[in-house]
């Protein structure tokens, strides 16, 4: 179930557009419009939940099924030297949309 509110679930639905760079019925990756680094995707599952406890099966298995592609989509989108991936769980650790979503980043060597 998509929340009306939320951005990310407006952008599933086609209402706000993204340079997607991957979708399936699981999920979809897009580019980040304030990247941290030069590749900056966000894999995002098309169920709504904000954190990983809220998943619920569906969400869980969304998840599973969008981690199995996170490789070929990080090396197809530039990040053949490697890449980070990033999960922000709550507002504490810098979450500021509420639907839970991975950022891919690399494309060059992160610090830490």
């Amino acid at each position: 179930m998509l929340d009306k509110d939320c951005i990310f679930c407006k952008i599933i639905r086609g209402e706000i557009p993204a340079e997607k760079v991957y979708e399936d019925d699981d999920a979809i990756v897009f580019k980040d419009i304030e990247p941290k680094a030069a590749v900056h995707l966000l894999a995002v599952p098309k169920t709504h939940f904000a954190l990983l406890s809220e998943a619920g099966k569906e969400g869980k298995t969304a998840i599973a099924r969008m981690l199995e592609k996170i490789p070929d989509i990080a090396l197809q989108n530039g990040c053949s030297e490697g890449y980070r991936l990033v999960i922000n769980q709550g507002e504490a650790a810098g979450q500021t949309v509420r639907h839970l979503h991975v950022h891919i980043l690399g494309g060059e060597k992160l610090g830490w």
